[in-house]
């Protein structure tokens, strides 16, 4: 595909592995262009989330997983950022909607600021609560109920109180793991109508099995197999035209 100018995400020869002899994510490289949203499909075991996961250090969570190359976020290398920094500017979705549940609905909001420890008055609490929430168009269905625990929402409701509480801290990247999988269709579609709305300030890297979802809302595409980047292209490029046989066969439902 054409180089991007000025990418906001630059990730570099980028290796994982889980032992000595086990390499999950091989000498993966791509840039990432602001205000995107950049699917990341293949089939099970391939690596996508483990190249995500990396993106935000959680392989730090675990002692035999080794990472090397560069992940560069605005030219400056993710991984010898300190760890709070780090993940202020890079938020995180998972694939099943966690809000903390000892949380009422205000304090998940502001979760990172809590557990950062830093301190803000009433009233900027009050504009940061109001604000996410109104940005994944959830603050009117809450309005009324935020002193109650996030966990007494709806999925739907419960994942875009997870998305308001990564975007609280205002990141640069937004990284969401299959984050409509445990979601029905209508939930769903919210989901997907909040990310194209949501790319207007923050730029999205989302791993999906869904390859009809991946050509409704990105505009890049990455296909990995067997822990290597096989194509990244346009999206409606790629579905239209792929340059490799195998993501021919992936997206042709010929490889699972």
């Amino acid at each position: 595909m054409e180089n991007i100018k000025d990418p906001i995400l630059q990730i570099k020869d980028v290796c994982i592995s889980y032992t000595s002899d086990v390499m999950a994510v091989k000498h993966v490289s791509a840039d990432i262009e602001k205000n995107t949203i950049t699917a990341i499909m293949g089939p099970s075991g391939c690596g996508k989330s483990t190249l995500l996961r990396a993106v935000n250090r959680m392989h730090e969570l675990y002692k035999n997983i080794r990472v090397t190359g560069e992940i560069l976020l605005n030219g400056e290398n993710v991984l010898q950022m300190h760890p709070m920094e780090e993940r202020r500017r890079i938020g995180m979705v998972f694939q099943r909607p966690n809000p903390f549940p000892t949380m009422n609905i205000y304090d998940n909001v502001l979760a990172g600021y809590i557990l950062n420890g830093i301190h803000l008055s009433k009233s900027q609490k009050d504009e940061i609560v109001e604000r996410n929430l109104r940005n994944v168009c959830l603050w009117d269905e809450v309005k009324d109920s935020l002193t109650k625990r996030g966990t007494f929402l709806s999925g739907g409701q419960q994942q875009r109180l997870c998305i308001a509480r990564s975007l609280a801290l205002q990141p640069d990247i937004l990284l969401m793991d299959e984050p409509t999988s445990a979601l029905d269709p209508i939930a769903t579609k919210h989901i997907e109508g909040l990310m194209d709305q949501l790319k207007k300030e923050v730029t999205i890297l989302i791993v999906t099995h869904n390859m009809s979802q991946a050509m409704r809302i990105s505009d890049r595409s990455m296909f990995m197999y067997m822990g290597e980047l096989i194509e990244y292209d346009n999206t409606e490029k790629m579905f239209k035209d792929p340059v490799d046989e195998r993501t021919r066969a992936y997206l042709t439902g010929k490889m699972g």
